[in-house]
């Protein structure tokens, strides 16, 4: 018993070390390779997309906001910009670049000097072939503290054009009736807040050398 008395303060002041050397990873925080579905806060409705092309613009597969929590083609994949950059289970930090890949369909999400087709802010749509599209795919996650938490609202920053994931309420017709039109603003407001909702969260390991690169 009392060489347990004595370990404690040993092992407390390892703990406190690696506090303070950031070496804790958040425990809900966002972490990368997780698989997740977005709600914007504003209009309640989630990230989505589907085999559905826009009939005008840069015909690329639409992305629209669904108000229904459980259509699974509203799963999006945590990435980073690059492969290799974003190591699975490491935390989100708040600045950091990344990409949202539609888990379904295998696109990232994407942004390009097209105008949307009903508000005619700048269109968003869905690129590339499994995973792999181009420099126009990377967001920059817009958020108050070091980590996205699953429980804070976040931005969207486009890093190629500067506007904001966002959605407005406009709403598309057949054969997408009901659907929401999601687009990007050059403005940070009210309508462009994401928040974490359903999903698989990889767990944050303390080790780095048992992390699986994307």
């Amino acid at each position: 018993m009392r060489g347990g008395c004595r370990l404690f303060p040993v092992l407390l002041l390892a703990l406190l070390r690696g506090l303070c050397h950031g070496r804790e990873p958040a425990p809900g925080a966002v972490t990368c390779g997780s698989v997740l579905k977005l709600l914007n806060t504003r209009h309640s409705v989630r990230l989505h997309s589907h085999e559905v092309k826009y009939g005008s613009g840069s015909g690329q597969q639409s992305v629209t906001g669904v108000e229904a929590s459980d259509d699974a083609n509203s799963y999006w994949r945590i990435r980073g910009k690059s492969d290799g950059s974003c190591q699975r289970g490491t935390p989100v930090k708040c600045g950091q670049a990344i990409r949202l890949t539609h888990v379904n369909t295998g696109k990232n999400l994407h942004t390009h000097h097209f105008p949307s087709p009903l508000s005619n802010n700048q269109e968003v749509s869905a690129f590339g072939d499994d995973g792999e599209g181009d420099d126009l795919d990377i967001w920059i996650v817009q958020c108050s503290g070091t980590y996205w938490e699953r429980e804070d609202a976040v931005r969207f920053k486009h890093v190629g054009t500067e506007v904001f994931l966002s959605i407005t309420g406009e709403q598309y017709g057949h054969p997408i009736r009901g659907q929401r039109e999601v687009h990007g603003m050059p403005t940070a407001n009210h309508h462009n807040y994401w928040k974490a909702m359903e999903g698989v969260f990889i767990k944050p390991s303390m080790d780095p050398a048992k992390h699986d690169e994307l």
